[in-house]
């Protein structure tokens, strides 16, 4: 019996798709590395490449395990999500590893103008559409307020959110604890970003609260 080898003869096609898989991983590294992601510059130009790399080998042996592709980066991305009791991160970097790896297979398979424009788009997205996140986030802001106070009187908590409702904001209590005889609160603030520099400051005022 017979085994399907592969032959090692380098082409002009194969050192453009490497080219290409560098030049799509490292536009999207740059933008994630500027944001001082856990998946940075680098990290995003191997994940390409790779994907790159395995969708060629795969083709070179009738399309054989290029799905498998979308498995493995689905446990790299995972490993970049943080979830603490009440907040998640890392999401946005998990779908830039997801995405850069598509791209990968994209120029991996010869669609070097597909996988160019898909990069493009990404970046759109995540440099262009972050400007109307900012607005966004400055005239509808949400800030998670973690209060520890000094004791454990329960009327503290009805201070708080009679100071939040004076300054136009709104609330959502995530959690309610007490540690060592201190009452803790997590507690979701909305509203516009100016009302909550100005709880910020109020909270710094007040005797009652250890720390924010």
């Amino acid at each position: 019996m017979s085994v399907q080898s592969l032959e090692f003869n380098i082409s002009n096609q194969d050192l453009i798709k490497i080219a290409m898989a560098i030049l799509c991983g490292g536009l999207l590294g740059i933008e994630r590395q500027y944001k001082n992601k856990i998946a940075g510059f680098r990290t995003i130009i191997v994940i390409c490449l790779g994907a790159a790399i395995f969708t060629d080998v795969a083709q070179r042996f009738g399309g054989i395990g290029s799905m498998n592709i979308v498995t493995g980066v689905g446990f790299i991305g995972a490993g970049v999500i943080f979830k603490d009791n009440v907040t998640v991160s890392g999401l946005t970097t998990a779908a830039v590893i997801w995405v850069s790896a598509a791209i990968g297979m994209a120029v991996g398979s010869g669609n070097y103008m597909f996988g160019l424009i898909a990069t493009l788009s990404t970046l759109t997205v995540l440099v262009v559409f972050s400007m109307v996140e900012s607005y966004i986030d400055k005239v509808h802001r949400d800030k998670l307020f973690v209060i520890e106070f000094i004791d454990g009187d329960e009327g503290n908590i009805h201070k708080i959110k009679h100071i939040i409702t004076d300054n136009h904001l709104t609330s959502r209590t995530a959690q309610i604890n007490k540690k060592n005889g201190c009452l803790q609160i997590a507690i979701w603030v909305t509203g516009h970003r100016n009302n909550i520099y100005k709880l910020d400051e109020e909270l710094l005022r007040m005797p009652q609260v250890r720390s924010f």
